[in-house]
């Protein structure tokens, strides 16, 4: 017997691929909650991966979600056929000109498609073999949208075709953004009613490489009551991008900035991203600002939010501002803002206070740090990610901003889109545990798993060699957090209420945040905003964030594949941080770049996926996550994004 299941198809670069199951069609079921009957009798099927022939996947693309018949073939092992479209959303395709029986092709990347794809006859017939080009999909046939300049950077183009990354903004988009940069009139705003905080002592701290700055923060020294006053403000770029417009649209179109190493590509032209919106220093700019009034022990106490405009006295580093916090002196740092960051620093002393009692955990990103050559862009060395103190007092800052925003609307009663982070089911608990006991630590999480639990655990590891490897399993475990029209609790941030809104140039739901805020303080208290609509963009913008996730990953893997190109043979020591049912990721200790052992070269196999256990077991041996793990690098693929190691040896296995 079959089960009929709904599910999203991934692409394996050797022509084969998997159907990720998510519902069954005819009950439209949750993710990982179909009810459709299989072998096992009427259980629920996912969430599992059935194998997909290279016949059955030809006319399917990676990201396609799907109609399927799956059997049970073996215990464990599924395989899906009958496949049927539901819904595609990558309308572009990159690949190279070939030709076929006379005929030209696109040669598609091979985590797209793993065959060729026809163009539309007459589209592409002065188009050299070889030629690169992004295409747009025409039903079964593609037709040229834009031949790639030679000696552009195919890794970039790739990633971004891959993901629906929009490159390229519309004439009429740069037009506009032109116009609304060239438009803006400081004085009009005051006239009408704007705070003027231009004298306040206003700091930026960024990365030198910055362009597109969207926070800036102050901070009156404590008054007799020990209080502070801090000020963050946050770019207006409501003002330049009116809703609706056409800069709207195609803002919200592309969700967010998309963040690639050698390219930023922006949600709003650079116009306004770079320039109009952007907090450079010694220039008048709107804002929106959120002061906060923190007490001595991190309290927050009180919240304002103003329509202002303001002025950057100083453009810092975080390199200037970490030396200046450790040593109390930085060429980067000027003197008249010294006291500025020492109570900056004051500030968000007393925020962490409050936060570290509150529990949840700092999550790093799974990626390690790729140098680049500041002339060449060649990647130079990888390392493990580090935030520095710098770092985290913007972090505690904007933390403090966002949450407050949250709180604000909800005691008003207000929609908006929140940023939430679910408790982790008693499965995810369990789960971690057992990943925790393979790192080498107990966990004993209980029942459940709190905040302060969390944090109580994060400390077990903070500090040591395995912190990047587990901080990535840690994150896999717990989840994504969403947006959604619904506020709730962050886990993560062990805070009650939170929502984006420190980063409208780059992010469209803090932009959506800012025209609630906005509309609330010009008067306007009525607002009707359906509950729907807020939904679907909610919705939207997940799938952007995740796509544009995606892009910045594979751009990364792909430096991290050239720069490993030099280093065959090299012997490595590192953890697996995931169970594929293409083998093992295993993440390496010295630089916290990943790599992949494939399951055929697995010795003792066959091996049988436990999806539950998030482990691959044979006959005498069992592999799972957080095991120590000795390997070679045995080979790379720069356009897969991909380092293949070779098992030497691996620590505390059975």
């Amino acid at each position: 017997m079959h089960a009929l299941v709904r599910g999203r198809i991934s692409v394996n670069p050797r022509g084969f691929g998997f159907l990720n199951i998510e519902a069954s069609p005819e009950k439209g079921g949750a993710p990982g909650a179909s009810g459709a009957s299989g072998k096992s009798g009427g259980a629920a099927l996912g969430p599992v991966t059935a194998f997909v022939t290279p016949p059955d996947l030809n006319p399917f693309l990676d990201g396609d979600v799907v109609d399927a018949a799956v059997v049970e073939a073996e215990p464990g092992r599924y395989s899906a056929s009958q496949l049927l479209l539901v819904h595609r959303d990558r309308t572009e395709l990159f690949g190279t000109v070939v030709s076929h029986a006379k005929r030209p092709h696109l040669r598609v990347d091979r985590l797209v498609s793993n065959t060729d794809w026809p163009f539309k006859p007459g589209s592409a017939d002065d188009l050299a073999e070889g030629t690169a080009v992004v295409a747009a999909i025409d039903g079964a046939a593609v037709v040229p949208a834009r031949v790639v300049a030679p000696g552009a950077d195919l890794g970039i183009e790739r990633c971004l075709a891959r993901n629906g990354v929009r490159a390229v903004f519309p004439g009429e988009v740069l037009e506009a953004s032109r116009a609304a940069a060239a438009a803006v009139s400081i004085e009009r705003e005051l006239a009408r009613g704007r705070r003027d905080l231009r004298e306040l002592t206003t700091v930026t701290i960024d990365a030198p490489v910055t362009t597109d700055i969207d926070d800036a923060v102050a901070v009156l020294p404590a008054g007799p009551d020990g209080a502070l006053r801090v000020f963050v403000s946050i770019a207006d770029v409501d003002a330049l991008v009116p809703e609706g417009s056409p800069l709207d649209l195609e803002a919200r179109a592309r969700g967010t900035s998309v963040y690639l190493a050698g390219r930023v590509i922006p949600m709003v032209p650079e116009a306004i991203s770079s320039e109009a919106a952007s907090l450079l220093p010694a220039v008048d700019r709107l804002a929106v600002t959120v002061e906060l009034r923190v007490d001595p022990e991190g309290c927050v106490t009180s919240i304002d939010l103003h329509e202002s405009v303001i002025r950057s006295h100083a453009r810092l580093s975080y390199d200037a501002v970490e030396e200046f916090l450790t040593t109390g002196r930085s060429a980067g740092v000027p003197e008249a803002v010294e006291p500025v960051v020492r109570w900056l620093r004051t500030a968000a002393a007393r925020l962490s206070t409050v936060r570290a009692a509150r529990g949840g955990v700092e999550l790093d990103r799974d990626e390690a740090y790729v140098t680049l050559d500041a002339e060449t862009r060649e990647p130079t060395g990888v390392s493990p990610r580090s935030d520095t103190g710098a770092h985290r007092l913007i972090e505690r800052l904007m933390v403090a901003a966002n949450e407050a925003v949250a709180t604000w609307l909800v005691a008003r009663g207000l929609p908006s889109v929140f940023r939430v982070h679910d408790e982790p089911t008693e499965e995810r608990v369990r789960t971690l545990e057992q990943f925790a006991h393979n790192f080498g630590i107990e966990a004993g999480f209980g029942p459940r798993l709190s905040p302060r639990g969390l944090a109580a655990f994060e400390a077990q590891f903070r500090g040591s060699g395995l912190a990047p490897a587990i901080r990535t399993v840690l994150g896999k475990a717990l989840g994504p957090a969403r947006y959604t029209a619904e506020p709730g609790l962050h886990f993560g941030l062990g805070a009650p209420l939170y929502l984006h809104f420190t980063s409208p140039i780059r992010r469209y739901a803090d932009l959506a945040v800012h025209r609630v805020v906005k509309r609330y303080l010009q008067g306007h208290r009525d607002q009707l905003v359906e509950v729907e609509a807020l939904a679907s963009l909610s919705h939207h913008l997940n799938a952007r964030a995740r796509s544009a996730g995606k892009a910045e990953t594979e751009r990364h893997r792909m430096l991290v594949a050239r720069l490993f190109a030099s280093r065959i043979g090299e012997e490595i020591e590192g953890n697996i941080v995931a169970i594929k049912p293409f083998g093992l990721v295993v993440q390496m200790a010295e630089s916290g770049a990943t790599g992949t052992i494939a399951l055929e070269a697995l010795p003792g196999g066959p091996y049988r996926l436990d999806v539950a256990a998030q482990a691959l077991i044979g006959a005498d041996r069992r592999y799972g996550v957080g095991e120590p793990i000795r390997a070679a690098i045995a080979s790379t693929n720069e356009e897969l994004g991909r380092v293949d190691l070779t098992l030497t040896g691996a620590r505390g296995a059975s």
